[in-house]
Order: structure tokens, then sequence, then C-alpha cells
């Protein structure tokens, strides 16, 4: 696992962060992510994202269920034991097709959730960085990596320019791992609110 820099900004109005990732998108710098607590309609485009291909996914797994189900539904009654139920024909394609249907529905839905389930990161097993403790709560939290190419002063300052309301940097592993967290370590430091 690849241990990287990054500078985390903090920002408290949604309008301003998605001024900010536009503007740092078009500086040139490698933005790694942006967590918000709630949607931001449009964020994924100005970030850059691609479209989603979980429905290609799910195509897949349906086609996959659909050949399954009567590969094995033909194999066992023409083949493994066979039965004349009532004089029809041992290959009985019309009454297979509610299981054949359900059978496509089953793998693709399944199929779906593990993948999602996969491109999220999301399991209980997985560990992942977390930037700011604030990010799924009030906050809206932009995370640039720092590259060979740029100075961390210099995207500090970006951010601070944008409107960023807490600028820091971290050194944290990218992608996730398999693991728990330690019961001892905490995901955030201690932050005390006085009054």
């Amino acid at each position: 696992m690849a241990v990287k820099k990054f500078v985390v900004g903090c920002f408290d109005e949604e309008e301003a962060v998605f001024d900010a990732v536009k503007k740092v998108r078009k500086s040139g710098y490698k933005l790694h992510d942006v967590y918000t607590p709630l949607p931001i309609h449009g964020l994924d485009k100005a970030m850059g994202l691609r479209d989603t291909s979980i429905h290609t996914a799910g195509f897949i797994y349906g086609i996959t269920g659909t050949t399954i189900a009567l590969s094995c539904i033909s194999w066992v009654f023409t083949k493994d034991w066979p039965l004349n139920i009532g004089g029809k024909p041992h290959f009985a394609l019309p009454a297979w097709i509610p299981i054949m249907f359900e059978f496509t529905v089953l793998c693709a839905a399944v199929g779906m959730v593990l993948t999602f389930c996969y491109l999220c990161q999301l399991a209980p097993f997985v560990k992942k960085h977390h930037f700011h403790p604030r990010a799924t709560d009030d906050k809206m939290v932009m995370v640039i990596e720092v590259t060979p190419r740029n100075d961390e002063s210099e995207i500090s300052g970006l951010l601070n320019s944008l409107g960023a309301k807490e600028v820091n940097t971290q050194i944290a592993e990218t992608g996730w791992w398999l693991g728990r967290y330690d019961k001892e370590q905490k995901l955030y430091a201690d932050e005390t609110v006085s009054a």
C-alpha cells in the first residue's frame, strides 16, 4: 500500500466547494476525492468522474444467471433424471421460463450489490483512512494529492484563497486494506470544544 501526502481543505458551504473543485481541476492538481455529508448535484461531473458501469455488470450477471439456469435445468431434465411428466417432451422450455427469470434476477441483483460494495469499498473488514471527522457531518472536505510536480504550500494557499475554513496536510495510505481497527486506535484525534 502506497503512502502519500495529501492536502485536506474543509469548506462550510456546498457552493464554495463546487466552485473550488472546478478551479482546482483547472489548476491541474490531482484531486483525490471530495467528501460531503449530502449529495451535491453535478459535483461528479465537476470532479471529472466517469459514469458508472454497474449496469453493464448487472447485464453480464443476468446473462450468466440465465445461462446457468438453462444449462442446469436442461441437463437435469434431459440427461441426468429424465422423467415423462404427462407425456410432455423432456425439453419443455416454456415451463422453465419462470425459473430462468427468477435466477436471472437473483444473479443480477446479488452481483450488482457485491460489485457496488467492492467499488465503494464497503465491508465490515475494510479499513480506509478518514481525512476529517466531520466529513460526513456538516463539512465538505476536499483532498488533493501532493505530487512531485506541485508543492504542498502552493496547494494550501490555493485552498485558502478558494474559501477553505481549515487546511492541513496528512500522510496516509491510499486505497483500502483488509483488517480491522484496533480497539485502542481511534479513528480521529479527540477534539475538545471550549465554550
